[in-house]
């Protein structure tokens, strides 16, 4: 098999495999249903990915790469203070319309726990550092409630994955969510974050290079 060849069989693998650890999760996913659905032999999927937990950790790490990739394109079209918080969550809710298998993976990730979890925690953890450097910016220049900060980032990933990820769900029982239905949705969210997070009457962010970084 010719290097090109076997890239693309890799990736053929991993997109059916992101698809079906998605939903309907990793252990209803077997190899031989698998390979079945790309149409290759178990063994060939074991020669390049050696079991079912080398597929994984293989989609786990691509799929950091392309959530961090998005993250960071939001990021660098936004604005300084709560302008962040707001295109992060635009581009989740992309995300969750375009490519909600995505997002149904960090939702399969979360339920395993270690090692997947832990390998995308690691995969992230440049982005995690910086949304606790800005939260912690914002909280010293008086613009965000006191929280610890870490607690405080734990929760808005995990709001923000839960309602983002509805799409997929109604999806898995046959419910195609509208465009309206996600703007509406988004709305809401970010009007919930923006009561949680920001200190009423508190100062205006800064404007321009000295913005603070941004959170993930």
């Amino acid at each position: 098999m010719y290097p090109r060849d076997a890239a693309a069989t890799r990736a053929r693998i991993l997109d059916a495999a992101l698809a079906s650890f998605a939903a309907p999760g990793y252990g209803a996913t077997s190899l031989d249903a698998l390979a079945v659905q790309v149409g290759l032999r178990k063994q060939t999927i074991l020669h390049h990915f050696g079991t079912k937990q080398g597929v994984l950790v293989a989609v786990v790490d691509r799929s950091a790469g392309e959530l961090a990739d998005a993250l960071e394109a939001a990021l660098s079209g936004a604005g300084p203070g709560f302008a962040r918080v707001e295109a992060l969550v635009r581009a989740t809710f992309r995300l969750a319309a375009r490519r909600p298998e995505l997002l149904g993976l960090l939702r399969e990730v979360g339920r395993l726990g270690p090692p997947a979890a832990t390998r995308l925690v690691e995969a992230l953890e440049p982005l995690v550092e910086r949304a606790l450097a800005f939260l912690e910016e914002e909280m010293a220049a008086g613009r965000v409630r006191r929280h610890d900060p870490r607690l405080l980032l734990l929760s808005a990933y995990s709001t923000v994955i839960g309602v983002a990820t509805e799409v997929e769900v109604l999806r898995a029982v046959g419910v195609e969510p509208t465009a309206r239905s996600l703007v509406q949705r988004r709305a809401e969210l970010l009007e919930f974050l923006r009561s949680a997070l920001l200190v009423e009457g508190g100062p205006s962010a800064p404007s321009g290079d000295g913005a603070a970084p941004g959170p993930t």
